[in-house]
């Protein structure tokens, strides 16, 4: 059925990986070409892009990912064991909805078998039909956008690229339990969606405060299924994208770094990057950018929500009437804490669930300093 949707890598991409060298990335992955489907029960990740871009009134051109492909196919692999495939592309359809279809099928598909897509597009509207991909699944989901904007919009505008969040969140089937921003610029978002952002309990973090101390993205990762990545959040500098100028946002090194972040969480199972200019240089960023995924996905320790809590050291702090929960890995001392089931309540989770936190946010409950992201999801929990 996944191969219904996708059109096969041109000859031009499978005659560079050919003349590579056995030890580069194009000679080790799995291509879809004219000749051969990929056998999806061997593959771990699949690389797949979606040439669609109408959601962008300021896009120009068609989308062309050969750039991309011949800079990521020529990188070196780490010491990895997974299996990875690129699917070739989803072309856009008679109509964007058409192509939405397209992709949310395609992508339920690769969810249920336990594959994680990587998806290289367009614009970022396409993270609406990636999202309702999960309704496949029955689970609540939780999105990070790596974003200088929030992203809402007019309802009345329908689903565009700076519109997708206020579809997401109106839409029913209603399925988002939690969106985390990292690096939106308050320049670019007006006070009354900041202000939405903290009356929906959602999270937003500066680009500064990412920026003087990336550690703090690690545990909003280790909580999420899906991550969206605008690539206009990199500063023109690095990304190489001149045509829509951004003078502020992440470095190279930054966004890397988020990547490998998104990849190395135990929960992540869906990756997508949105929003590039590919007649730019931008192709060897996104390249490195699906590199550092990669790596960080073979680097997974398969910690909670898949091992049991015996493997971790519960500490228990006295707060007010009640108790906060915390536990420590045993095998790489990250930290979680309890969001307790309310047995009166409304509750969006069915069970005990344990909230990625930092060791700071566990100090802070030792000085009577309730964490955040905690009451945040507490109160998510019980609307």
């Amino acid at each position: 059925m996944v191969f219904d949707f996708l059109a096969p890598l041109d000859s031009e991409i499978i005659a560079f990986a050919g003349e590579l060298s056995s030890q580069h990335l194009g000679s080790k992955m799995v291509l879809h070409s004219s000749e051969a489907v990929p056998d999806l029960t061997q593959i771990s990740i699949a690389i797949v892009g979606v040439l669609e871009s109408r959601g962008d009134k300021s896009a120009t051109g068609t989308v062309d990912l050969t750039a991309i492909r011949k800079e990521f196919y020529a990188l070196y692999p780490g010491n990895w064991n997974g299996s990875i495939a690129d699917l070739g592309d989803l072309k856009a359809g008679n109509t964007i909805e058409d192509t939405y279809f397209a992709l949310e099928k395609l992508t339920a598909h690769l969810l249920r078998n336990k594959i994680i897509p990587v998806v290289i597009g367009g614009s970022q509207d396409l993270t609406y039909p990636l999202y309702r991909a999960y309704d496949a699944m029955e689970q609540m989901v939780n999105l990070v956008g790596i974003d200088s904007q929030f992203d809402f919009g007019k309802e009345s505008e329908g689903l565009a690229v700076n519109s997708y969040l206020t579809k997401i969140i109106l839409e029913e089937p209603n399925n988002l339990f939690n969106y985390s921003n990292i690096g939106f610029q308050t320049y670019y978002n007006s006070q009354e969606e900041i202000d939405l952002i903290e009356k929906l309990y959602f999270e937003a973090y500066r680009l500064g405060d990412i920026s003087s101390n990336i550690a703090i993205a690690e545990p909003i990762f280790r909580d999420a299924d899906f991550v969206s990545l605008d690539l206009l959040s990199v500063k023109s500098s690095d990304s190489g994208n001149f045509t829509k100028f951004t003078p502020n946002g992440f470095n190279g090194k930054e966004i890397c770094s988020l990547a490998r972040y998104a990849g190395i969480s135990d929960k992540v199972s869906l990756f997508g990057i949105f929003n590039s200019n590919t007649k730019n240089s931008e192709s060897a960023l996104i390249a490195q950018i699906v590199w550092y995924f990669i790596e960080g996905y073979h680097y997974r320790s398969n910690e909670y929500p898949f091992s049991s809590k015996e493997s971790y050291l519960k500490y228990i702090i006295p707060y007010e009437e009640e108790s906060l929960i915390f536990y420590k890995s045993d095998l790489t001392e990250r930290w979680w804490i309890e969001i307790p089931f309310i047995s009166n309540g409304n509750n969006k989770l069915k069970r005990n669930t344990l909230l990625p936190c930092s060791y700071e946010d566990y100090l802070g409950a030792c000085n009577q300093e309730l964490p955040e992201r905690w009451w945040k999801a507490q109160r998510k929990n019980s609307l």
